[in-house]
């Protein structure tokens, strides 16, 4: 027997592969049409509609003269009127003139009626959700901040107009050997100088200090990077427009934390008051040891 083919799950940079896992289940198609992309939803659609149509044209021709003006045995004027009747126009040239041809007519336009709201519903759906425009830099940095050394990742509103309630978090994972001398993966939360603001209009940073509290004390730069340690971070807010929470993410690899470094400054203050964010250095760092 042919083994079912792995299936792909990405989480942020990395991948895995389930196997032996159902490729496919009906109960949970909503799911799925939802996850497609938008050429490939609107491959599903029309390739649905073809088919359908398909199905009740080989219908109408297999009643004969079920429908009145229709050329006997033409696929074409049997698909056509499925066409016609799928959608309830009704042009008026070709309709039911026997029993068997009302009664497919009768269920086509039930399947058509059920099929419309369907898709009515799933494109209002696909349009209605919610986005998060969130941006994360490119890198993470270590350097120092208020005395002490800093692990910084700059977080940035790419809507014009102010979130609520936004709520951080940043995780590091690195694998560690148990006392079996198994290696495991461990996830450590990351305390922060904030993880929450009520109001979220453009751009910060957000930092954890390494002092004795935290999962990065003791370990070498070297120690971190054979332990293949990764950072995942997560920020969930209310976008204030369609009052509705969003959520984004993103993780950095061990290359992309970038140590000695910190965040070069977007802010300037204007002569009226107003404050000017520069969103083309969002990703800009500048030289700063942790040691300086």
């Amino acid at each position: 027997m042919r083994k079912p083919s792995p299936i792909s799950v990405r989480f942020g940079k990395s991948e895995f592969l389930k196997i032996n896992a159902d490729q496919f289940d009906w109960r949970d198609s909503y799911h799925w049409v939802l996850s497609l992309s938008w050429p490939q939803f609107a491959g599903l659609v029309f390739g649905s509609y073809m088919i359908v149509n398909v199905i009740f044209a080989v219908l109408y021709v297999l009643g004969g003269n079920g429908i009145a003006e229709m050329h006997p045995g033409s696929f074409l004027d049997g698909f056509f009127f499925s066409v016609e009747t799928f959608a309830t126009v009704g042009y008026g040239h070709m309709y039911p003139d026997s029993l068997y041809g009302h009664s497919i007519a009768t269920l086509e336009i039930m399947v058509g009626m059920f099929g419309m709201a369907v898709i009515t519903g799933l494109i209002f759906i696909r349009f209605s959700r919610p986005m998060a425009k969130i941006l994360f830099s490119k890198v993470a940095t270590v350097g120092l901040f208020d005395g002490y050394p800093n692990l910084m990742i700059r977080v940035a509103n790419l809507r014009h107009h102010t979130m609520a309630e936004a709520e951080f978090r940043v995780m590091m994972i690195r694998n560690e050997p148990t006392k079996e001398g198994d290696e495991i993966r461990r996830f450590y939360p990351l305390k922060l100088h904030f993880d929450r603001v009520i109001s979220f209009p453009v751009a910060l940073t957000i930092r954890h200090r390494i002092d004795e509290s935290s999962p990065f004390y003791g370990w070498t730069r070297e120690q971190l990077q054979r332990a293949d340690a990764r950072l995942f971070a997560s920020v969930v807010c209310i976008d204030t427009v369609i009052v509705s929470p969003v959520q984004s993410q993103a993780d950095y690899l061990f290359e992309e934390i970038l140590w000695d470094r910190r965040f070069v400054d977007i802010y300037s203050e204007n002569p009226d008051g107003t404050y000017t964010a520069d969103y083309g250095r969002i990703h800009d760092t500048e030289f700063f040891p942790v040691g300086a």
